[in-house]
């Protein structure tokens, strides 16, 4: 009974965080990637690389809920609601425990997103110029072209997020002391 109230803590629960949900999004996007690239008279290979493909996503989603409900004390299914309400910027909850989950989420988020940030950029840096480098060095100076153009985009995009998101642990953290 205990882990039923846990479970209710965080009501904003929606039906995009469940697992079966993730499951099915994933296999479908990548049985479209797969029917696209392949062709469909793949459709075999697409179908069961797909569904590997989907089963490995949700293994990986059910891993970091478990881990984020052991680091914060609460339940899995209430990990998202907890996420959600940090990304918004929403207020903090006023249940004392709520709070301390929150809070706790927040330590552990603000840990690893720092602690991974020192290897992880300039690995992808080196692996997305790298590419870029190697289709100049080809010859093929259009697949260069393309392939610098996206580095700098997607890199770009995910610095900018890195720091909003280290940004919105910061704030939720200065509001719930």
């Amino acid at each position: 009974m205990r882990r039923r109230e846990r479970h209710d803590e965080f009501p904003d629960r929606r039906w995009r965080d469940r697992l079966s949900v993730i499951g099915l999004v994933a296999l479908a996007a990548n049985l479209t990637f797969r029917l696209i690239v392949d062709g469909f008279d793949a459709w075999l290979y697409a179908l069961i690389s797909a569904a590997l493909v989907s089963l490995w996503i949700v293994h990986l989603v059910r891993r970091r809920r478990r881990q984020d409900a052991r680091d914060s004390g609460t339940a899995p299914d209430d990990v998202p609601a907890m996420e959600r309400r940090i990304l918004k910027g929403g207020p903090p909850p006023e249940d004392p425990r709520q709070r301390e989950a929150m809070a706790a989420l927040v330590e552990s988020r603000q840990r690893l997103l720092r602690r991974n940030r020192w290897w992880a950029f300039p690995l992808m840096i080196l692996i997305f110029f790298g590419a870029s480098v190697l289709w100049f060095v080809s010859g093929s100076v259009a697949a260069g072209s393309w392939t610098l153009a996206l580095a700098v985009a997607f890199l770009g995009w995910l610095t900018w997020f890195n720091l909003r998101f280290d940004r919105r642990l910061t704030q939720m953290r200065h509001r719930l002391r």
